[in-house]
């Protein structure tokens, strides 16, 4: 089967290469001329586990190429993903759609044959009948079907969730169309992984509901820690507890600064935009990201409490800046908020990230960032864990305990053992423990 991605961004180009994987003839388009002559020579820009070989094998093989053109490339294609940005619009908070409307006028003028056009990008309700419609208005002769196939992607885990997904969520009522994606997606059968066919609308909701819902049971929990902190209580144990009953799951359990990403902040106010525009107000979802909004900062302000005392001009080292580990992804990450929460406060921040410094230094000014988590730590006040990479999960303590000049350890991601590090000495402050 001939497959399409137009956009190479982060979902373009795991999906891209998926399918290749399966045995699909699979081109990946993108405008930016960079990106794909980059590609071309076997340098992935994103930085995902796997990926890198997942590409350079397909490539190798033939299934997988990169290119600017997209006429050519839409004109073999059986189907068309759009996998473009849809980031919140400046001023109002609603998804941009700009890029996947001209994205389907560029289709249009170049399908040939019967053609499925499907929005992987993430959208609000109603954009599926918005890209037919620029589609069937620019191309009238037209032989086309448009779907929604949302991706439930995390960064980090993306190849296996691609792979091994839940579920694969197909929005369309047209049986040609159907037939076409139950064809792209049959290697998945093996795996026993269920295909929901549904309409289009609510496979486009389904996408936002999903990402309200886990954000709302991280900020949940985030607001019982700190209840846990008032009462004595400890938040894991709790967590633990409601975790086992199989009406709740114990995922999205972990009480921490907050939930970042391109997903969950974007997503969330897409929905309430949405939700305001059908006049349904989410009530819950509004609270949700007020809610997580303030963690960022009162995380910050919990490292200033921990140390107790005037932070003006004192070291600081942040270990961790992306929002999540196994990604570089610094978009709308908590640390940037307890970052400049420290920084307002007079203290001289010191950093490191295994693989996130890069994009950091475009968000966050005046931070000493470092290639060692030790030598970061060098005369510092208080150590703050802030996402929780796997080497921050053994870190060498006694090697802790002899760079830091304040000992204290502020674990935003409750990963330590208060008894292990208080038995040097060290102040340890934990999140709802």
């Amino acid at each position: 089967m001939k497959i399409t991605m137009i956009g190479s961004g982060y979902v373009g180009l795991v999906s891209g290469a998926c399918f290749a994987d399966f045995g699909h003839d699979t081109v990946c388009v993108d405008l930016d001329e960079a990106k794909i002559s980059a590609l071309q020579n076997g340098q992935v820009p994103i930085y995902e586990p796997g990926l890198a070989d997942l590409i350079a094998r397909n490539a190798k093989a033939g299934r997988l190429s990169f290119t600017t053109d997209l006429g050519p490339a839409v004109a073999r294609a059986d189907i068309v993903f759009i996998a473009v940005g849809t980031p919140s619009r400046r001023g109002d908070g609603h998804a941009d759609l700009s890029f996947v409307a001209a994205a389907a006028e560029d289709i249009a003028r170049s399908i040939d044959g019967f053609t499925v056009v499907v929005t992987k990008s993430t959208v609000p309700v109603g954009t599926g009948d918005e890209v037919e419609r620029i589609i069937q208005s620019t191309r009238p002769d037209g032989d086309f079907a448009v779907v929604s196939n949302p991706e439930f992607l995390r960064e980090g885990a993306a190849i296996e969730d691609f792979k091994r997904p839940d579920r694969i969520v197909v929005g369309s009522e047209d049986e040609r169309a159907l037939a076409v994606m139950r064809e792209a997606y049959r290697p998945l059968s093996l795996n026993k992984s269920p295909i929901l066919e549904m309409d289009r609308r609510s496979a486009e909701l389904t996408k936002y509901a999903g990402n309200a819902f886990l954000a709302t049971k991280i900020t949940f929990i985030n607001e019982i820690a700190d209840l846990c902190e008032k009462t004595g209580a400890n938040v894991q144990h709790v967590a633990r507890g409601i975790g086992m009953d199989n009406r709740i799951g114990n995922k999205f359990l972990h009480a921490g600064p907050g939930y970042g990403g391109s997903c969950f902040p974007k997503d969330t106010l897409a929905l309430l935009k949405t939700a305001q525009d059908f006049e349904a107000p989410q009530d819950i979802v509004d609270a949700v990201v007020r809610s997580n909004e303030k963690r960022k900062r009162a995380m910050g302000r919990k490292v200033i409490q921990a140390i107790g005392h005037d932070v003006r001009g004192k070291i600081v080292t942040v270990l961790g800046l992306t929002f999540k580990p196994n990604t570089d992804d610094m978009r709308d990450s908590p640390a940037i908020g307890i970052v400049q929460t420290l920084q307002d406060a007079g203290a001289v921040v010191h950093a490191y990230d295994p693989a996130g410094a890069e994009n950091a230094r475009e968000v966050l000014e005046d931070v000493v960032y470092f290639d060692d988590p030790y030598a970061a730590m060098e005369e510092a006040e208080a150590l703050a864990i802030v996402t929780e990479w796997d080497e921050f999960r053994a870190l060498d303590l006694a090697k802790v305990q002899s760079k830091l000049k304040g000992m204290i350890v502020v674990d935003l991601r409750n990963i330590y053992d208060r008894e292990e590090i208080e038995m040097l000495g060290i102040k340890y402050v934990a999140v709802g423990r």
